[in-house]
């Protein structure tokens, strides 16, 4: 090769990058060619330097960086795919943009001429990520609410005393209907949901992503499990709801999920009653849109006061004494995080006092964190695993 001349792999990687941008720009607008344009000109720079360094390798690295730009080329169309299609591209694609921005710093050592040692490491990481992603955890979660006043929003401890007949929870959160959420895995985790027989089903928003916006059936199939508990299954909207509101609305009613958006229901349950309120996701103006819902429907005596908030940022902006439970996802638990390791720390803990998941307490309100069955813009779970619990509520007697 000639001095100066670029490699092959160079050129066909600046060749894809120019195609998927040109060609979201013609077919998308604006918006998505940015996008686009960024995050793949990262990975283009990130795969480009560490291309030479990838020995026998080379071969499947060359693949995985080309799954790369065929899906975001086909995401100037997005539509949901078909599993091989998921299988050879969606899903290896993911895998590669996301290893490849932990191996940022490897790059930049290979771009200065370094040698990256243990280049591995982030491709390993990446693999284990691809598990978080795609495996659910089961659990059974405790949640006392003893109402003891907490100072300022902390994590909280989960012990206290247990009711003989606590509330039955199963809430599912941010799945993400796309590549790593097909109508089949949604419906198997709703199945599992109601085979545990709770007394509520709680769906706390962010059920859709832009590949499946567009078929407004997928989310109603894969919801299909839910029509076997009417009246019981209540959900709210989050901020990737309000991007096609009528596509969630349908789907929800077709298979008897009642949508509560800044409204509030009352249910009997086998552990007594049971008021929801369902507080519609937005930007702005949060503590006067939260008081403005509470002043509009006042406690129930004697029920128990449930509150579905898609983002646990605001739960403090809540009226306090508002929420006996309040229930969250939004965070999809931190996404990158110790969890894994048994330590609670994530992304978003380090970098924000966002609660990013497990039990909190603010003054005499209690809220869940749940870490999410699906996951949306950093394209891999890590450290963070998808959860599928049975809350059992233990409310405080008097």
């Amino acid at each position: 090769m000639l001095p100066g001349r670029m490699h092959p792999f160079t050129v066909a990687s600046l060749a894809g990058w120019a195609l998927v941008v040109a060609s979201a720009a013609r077919l998308r607008g604006r918006p998505y060619a940015a996008f686009a344009g960024v995050l793949l000109g990262v990975h283009t720079l990130s795969a480009v330097a560490l291309y030479p360094h990838a020995g026998r390798l080379g071969p499947l690295f060359a693949y995985l960086h080309a799954t790369v730009y065929v899906h975001f080329l086909l995401l100037a169309r997005p539509r949901l795919r078909s599993r091989p299609f998921r299988a050879l591209v969606s899903g290896p694609a993911h895998y590669f943009v996301a290893a490849s921005f932990l191996a940022l710093p490897w790059a930049a050592a290979a771009a200065l001429g370094f040698a990256p040692r243990a280049l591995w490491l982030p491709y390993a990481l990446g693999l284990l990520g691809l598990v978080d992603s795609l495996v659910t955890r089961e659990e059974v979660v405790d949640l006392p609410l003893d109402g003891a006043p907490v100072e300022g929003l902390r994590r909280h401890g989960r012990g206290g005393a247990r009711s003989p007949r606590p509330l039955r929870l199963a809430q599912i959160t941010d799945p993400h209907l796309g590549p790593f959420m097909s109508e089949g895995r949604l419906a198997r985790i709703c199945e599992r949901a109601v085979a545990r027989d709770p007394d509520l089903v709680l769906l706390t928003g962010d059920f859709l992503t832009m590949e499946s916006q567009g078929d407004p059936g997928a989310l109603a199939r894969a919801l299909a499990p839910l029509r076997a508990l009417p009246g019981r299954v209540f959900a709210c909207r989050g901020n990737h709801d309000l991007e096609a509101p009528d596509v969630v609305a349908r789907a929800l009613e077709s298979v008897g999920v009642r949508l509560l958006i800044d409204e509030a229901a009352l249910v009997e349950t086998g552990a007594g009653p049971v008021q929801i309120v369902g507080l519609d996701f937005a930007w702005r103006e949060r503590a006067a849109r939260m008081a403005r819902v509470c002043a509009e429907h006042p406690r129930v005596p004697g029920a128990l006061r449930l509150v579905l908030l898609h983002d646990p940022g605001a739960f403090g902006h809540l009226p306090e004494g508002e929420g006996d439970l309040v229930l969250s996802g939004h965070t999809h638990g931190g996404q990158l995080g110790l969890l894994r390791l048994g330590l609670p720390h994530t992304v978003v803990s380090a970098l924000t006092k966002i609660p990013d998941h497990g039990f909190w307490a603010r003054g005499p309100d209690r809220l869940y964190v749940h870490r999410g069955t699906g996951h949306y813009g950093f394209p891999l779970r890590l450290g963070v695993p998808a959860e599928q619990s049975l809350l059992l509520v233990h409310a405080a007697k008097g």
